[in-house]
């Protein structure tokens, strides 16, 4: 077997559904398997899984071992040569697999491969490629200088802002929300560290990886959606867990650092204090483009939100997106898998993602669309 992708849920049934929809169309001539790990969701995950689909090895934990255990059962059971660990809240290209298969059928020394991730609104997620974080590169990213001096070689290392978006380059460390990665090599150097509970994992992993000799990559020629915040709530506990996990990874990796400690918490007083005065601003569309011929979702979207649905039918009218904007309007484009595949979606995202759209997805088969307008909060789910 080619390819064993692992994907570890916790409460979110209908982005799982969505993800393990996009995956099996990736693994269409692939020889490959789904295994889906539940950290005890209290949703309908399992039963949703189980019914929609039988082909897929469930594996469902009676606690929440946290996400480094949690992979590790799923890889316990896995056969491929390769492994894919994804995370729930993601959707593939239909050519990620292929594309990455080949890749690394080319680098006889590859550890990890992560490629291009974008979020909800089309826009390039930074942590697609990443530093060490050593000390002084963590400080930079939690007081933000990264961002102040985005060419400074001094400032930019945690998001490794030296390898351009398109380019493909060897980097340090890559996201647990898509990690390709040879199943003998994981556990040759022992899988996730299950001392961790959630966060710092992805990066002990790429840099234990890194420790054994081999090169981790960063591979933009496919691209995949990553939510973030379904996965990913910021807020004063996630700041907490961070901070604990990097004192661990220091501590295991590096020597204790002073310099770390301090420039962590002033940062954390920094990054709560900024969370409680921010202002969520509230996206209230206007106006939709719809790819899809499903007449109920068209009904809810004119009836029951009593907006107005401008319907496009073919994949070469996205090309005149921009022309069709009208100015102030706040335009959600609403896709349907049935018209469009992943493939096609995400590409007219990353062409679009400077136009202040917003986008929602109708999953084949599904009734439902679902989205996200912020990577830093939870999604949106429309069901009829």
């Amino acid at each position: 077997m080619q390819l064993s992708v692992i994907i570890l849920n916790y409460n979110v049934r209908y982005f799982l559904e969505q993800c393990i929809l996009s995956v099996q169309q990736a693994l269409e001539n692939i020889e490959g398997e789904i295994i889906v790990v539940d950290n005890n969701s209290s949703d309908e995950s399992c039963a949703m899984v189980t019914q929609n689909f039988p082909d897929v090895k469930l594996i469902a934990n009676k606690e929440n071992p946290g996400f480094p255990k949690g992979n590790n059962i799923g890889v316990a059971k896995a056969k491929g040569k390769y492994l894919c660990i994804l995370n729930p809240d993601t959707v593939v290209a239909e050519d990620t697999f292929i594309k990455v298969l080949a890749f690394a059928e080319q680098h006889n020394n590859m550890g990890i491969t992560g490629v291009k991730m974008i979020d909800g609104m089309g826009k390039f997620l930074p942590e697609s490629k990443r530093g060490l974080p050593t000390p002084w590169v963590s400080a930079t990213k939690i007081i933000g200088l990264y961002k102040l001096l985005p060419k400074s070689k001094l400032f930019n290392k945690y998001y490794a802002q030296h390898i351009a978006v398109d380019e493909t380059a060897k980097t340090d460390i890559l996201t647990g929300a898509f990690m390709f990665v040879e199943r003998e090599l994981y556990n040759k150097v022992g899988g996730f560290d299950e001392s961790y509970f959630m966060y710092g994992e992805d990066i002990d992993l790429s840099y234990t990886v890194l420790k054994a000799g081999k090169d981790n990559y960063y591979y933009p020629d496919t691209a995949i959606i990553h939510y973030k915040g379904e996965s990913t709530v910021r807020n004063k506990e996630y700041m907490k867990r961070f901070n604990d996990a990097m004192q661990d990874f220091y501590k295991k990796h590096f020597k204790k650092s002073l310099f770390f400690d301090l420039f962590m918490k002033a940062g954390a007083t920094l990054f709560v204090s900024a969370k409680k005065n921010k202002k969520v601003q509230e996206i209230e569309t206007q106006e939709y483009f719809l790819f899809s011929e499903d007449e109920g979702l068209r009904e809810l979207l004119e009836g029951k939100l009593e907006k107005k649905v401008i319907r496009l039918s073919s994949y070469k009218e996205t090309m005149l997106l921009p022309l069709k904007k009208a100015q102030f309007k706040t335009i959600e484009v609403v896709f349907d898998n049935e018209m469009l595949t992943f493939g096609e979606i995400i590409a007219i995202m990353q062409r679009h993602s400077n136009d202040g759209y917003t986008y929602k997805i109708k999953p084949k088969g599904c009734n439902y669309i679902l989205g996200s307008n912020d990577s830093n909060s939870r999604g949106n789910i429309l069901q009829w």
